[in-house]
C-alpha cells in the first residue's frame, strides 16, 4: 500500500465503498485498515466481516447530535458494516451519572436503545453483515480477558496523559484527582474497542482524545487499530462559547436549554428557535448548523412561510444561498429561525412516532430527567 494514498489498495468500487461509508464524518483516522479489510484482508476478529462500533454513555435525553451519528450507522450498516451500539452503563457510573444508580442508568440505556431504533427504522439487528447489535459494558466486562485488556491499556500511561483525555468526560483535565476510578475511564474505552474486536471506533469529535488513547495503546502491543472516524459537533442554541477545542460550546442534554431534543414538540422548536443563536451571514451559526447538517440533507430544502405583510413564501435547497438570503434582508432572521423549526418538527416525527408505541419508558424517562 502507499503510504501517501492509504487507499492505493482499492479499485474504484473499494474506494466508493469507503467513501459512502464515511460520508459526513469530520475526520477519518487510520482509513488504511478498513482499506485492507475491503481489499480482502483480515478483519480484527480474523474473518472479512467489518465491525464498527460507538460506545454512549446512558446518561439523559437524546439531543440533534444522535442524528449525525445515526445517520453515519445508516451509512455504515449500508456498506455491510455490523455496529455495535455499546451502552456504556460503567463508564456513566464511573463518570457519577445519575448519582451512580445503576437502575437509573439501565433505563436511560433501555431508552437509548429505543431512539435509536427510531431513527434507523428499526434495521435489523444481529451479528451479520448490515446488522445492528445493542450490548451493555455489564454484558462485555463479564467475558474473555476484559481486565487484564484494561490493566494493559493503563499501564505506562502517565497521570498527565490521562488527565488530557478528560474531555471525553465532559471534565477538565484538574477536576479529578479526587476521584481514581475516573482515571481508569479512558482504558475502559480502549479495553472495549480490543475486547470487541473492532475495525471502526467512530463517536463525535469530542471523543478523538479517547481514539486516539487507543491508538497509543495499539502501537505498544502491536494490536491491531482500528480505524477511527469522527462526527462534527453540533453547537448549543446559545452559540460560540469557551475554548473549542474543549468543546464547551457543544450542544448536551445536560443543558435542555441549550439544546434540541428529539422529543421536543413543535412549541417547543419554535420557542427554542427563536432563541437561538444566529449572527447575520455566519453560516457557523447555530441555527444556519441546524440547516446544514440536519433539515436539508433530510428535506432538501427549506421552506420560509413568511407573514404574507412582509414577503413570499420561498424554498432554499443551498446552505449558502439560505444564508446570503438572510444578509441580504430576502429573509428576515426570525422567519428563518422558525423554517428550521418547521423543518425540525418534520425530521424528528419518526422518533415522536416511535414514542408514541412506548409511553410507559418516554414517561420513565421524562419523570427520571425532570422533563416536560
Amino acid at each position: 500500500m502507499n503510504d501517501n494514498d492509504p487507499l492505493s489498495s482499492l479499485d474504484e468500487e473499494g474506494r466508493s465503498r469507503v467513501s459512502r461509508m464515511f460520508a459526513g464524518c469530520a475526520e477519518v483516522v487510520g482509513v488504511g485498515h478498513v482499506a485492507s479489510v475491503v481489499s480482502g484482508g483480515p478483519s480484527h476478529s480474523g474473518d472479512d466481516q467489518l465491525v464498527a462500533y460507538i460506545g454512549l454513555e446512558p446518561s439523559g435525553k437524546a439531543h440533534l447530535g444522535w442524528i449525525l451519528l445515526a445517520d453515519t450507522i445508516r451509512n455504515m450498516l449500508d456498506e455491510g458494516v455490523n455496529v455495535i451500539i455499546l451502552l456504556a452503563d460503567w463508564h456513566a457510573w464511573v463518570n457519577d451519572k445519575f448519582d451512580r444508580d445503576m437502575d437509573k442508568i439501565t433505563l436511560a440505556g433501555e431508552y437509548m436503545t429505543e431512539v435509536f431504533r427510531a431513527l434507523l427504522g428499526n434495521p435489523p439487528e444481529g451479528e451479520g453483515a448490515g446488522q445492528l447489535r445493542f450490548l451493555s459494558a455489564s454484558q462485555l466486562m463479564d467475558s474473555g480477558r476484559y481486565w487484564e485488556r484494561v490493566l494493559r491499556c493503563s499501564k505506562n500511561m502517565s497521570l498527565s496523559r490521562v488527565r488530557r483525555t478528560f474531555s471525553i468526560m465532559g471534565r477538565d483535565e484538574d477536576s479529578s484527582d479526587h476521584d481514581l476510578a475516573a482515571f481508569y475511564y479512558p482504558a475502559l474505552q480502549a479495553a472495549d474497542i480490543f475486547e470487541l474486536e473492532i475495525d471502526i471506533a467512530f463517536g463525535g469529535m469530542d471523543q478523538r482524545k479517547a481514539h486516539m488513547y487507543m491508538r497509543e495503546v495499539a502501537d505498544k502491543y502491536d494490536w491491531t487499530k482500528a480505524t477511527c472516524i469522527h462526527t462534527p459537533m453540533m453547537s448549543g442554541l446559545k452559540g460560540p462559547g469557551g475554548r473549542m477545542d474543549s468543546f464547551d460550546h457543544k450542544m448536551s442534554k445536560s443543558d435542555p436549554g441549550n439544546a434540541i431534543l428529539l422529543d421536543d414538540d413543535s412549541d417547543t422548536l419554535r420557542a427554542k428557535m427563536r432563541k437561538a443563536f444566529l449572527e447575520v451571514g455566519n453560516p457557523d451559526s447555530a441555527v444556519f448548523e441546524i440547516a446544514q447538517y440536519i433539515v436539508l440533507p433530510k428535506l432538501d430544502s427549506i421552506a420560509v412561510t413568511p407573514d404574507p405583510k412582509f414577503g413570499e413564501p420561498s424554498n432554499w435547497d443551498d446552505l449558502q444561498s439560505f444564508v446570503d438570503a438572510v444578509s441580504d434582508g430576502s429573509i428576515h432572521p426570525l422567519d428563518a429561525k422558525m423554517a428550521v423549526a418547521e423543518g425540525l418538527s418534520k425530521v424528528l416525527s419518526p422518533v415522536s412516532q416511535h414514542f408514541s408505541q412506548k409511553p410507559e419508558l418516554l414517561a420513565s424517562m421524562n419523570r427520571l430527567t425532570g422533563s416536560q
